[in-house]
């Protein structure tokens, strides 16, 4: 799904293939719609796990999640036209430091899966995170091409909600675009 292209910036499937940390046959999913993406975090390894395990933290960096639950179970997301979608999620595997899977239930609204992996950056500097995503979008291929559109399919979104999650890790908020709020005057 995902086409590598030359001077792709940090976190991009073209860097990622560059530099040999891209695997699809190993890390795709099975699904209609599905991605990995990667960026380098200047912070330890059992820190971004740390932070990424308590999935309440989730919604901070994932302007598309309204809420997690604490166990990872439950996820209530951005559908279109702003409705929320239920998604119910069970841990697949979890190796503390290392990296989180999951996986749909029969009661999720939405067929998915994920992964998120920490890796030492092999010269000691930052923490190498990469994220699998991979779903069926509702009303299939519509839904695929609705979600290309609004710059929700997962190669997009993954994209951005890495580079959000690099942001707050490093510098301790996620830099917005938005004009902020002016002061009422008096």
């Amino acid at each position: 799904m995902t086409q590598p292209h030359i001077h792709a910036p940090e976190g991009t499937d073209a860097n990622m293939a560059s530099t040999g940390l891209l695997d699809r046959k190993a890390h795709s999913g099975d699904h209609e719609a599905s991605s990995v993406q990667a960026v380098m975090v200047n912070r330890p390894r059992s820190d971004l796990y740390a932070f990424w395990r308590a999935f309440q933290n989730l919604p901070a960096f994932m302007p598309n999640v309204r809420e997690v639950s604490a166990d990872g179970r439950r996820w209530v997301i951005v559908g279109p036209g702003g409705t929320d979608i239920e998604l119910e999620t069970e841990v697949t595997e979890d190796r503390p430091g290392e990296y989180i899977a999951w996986r749909s239930t029969e009661q999720s609204d939405i067929d998915h899966e994920g992964w998120v992996e920490f890796r030492d950056n092999a010269f000691g500097r930052g923490t190498e995170v990469r994220v699998m995503i991979s779903y069926d979008p509702p009303a299939g291929a519509v839904g695929k091409l609705v979600a290309k559109v609004m710059q929700r399919e997962p190669r997009i979104q993954a994209r951005r909600e890495l580079r959000r999650f690099k942001q707050l890790m490093e510098t301790g908020e996620v830099a917005t675009s938005q004009a902020p709020h002016a002061a009422p005057r008096s």
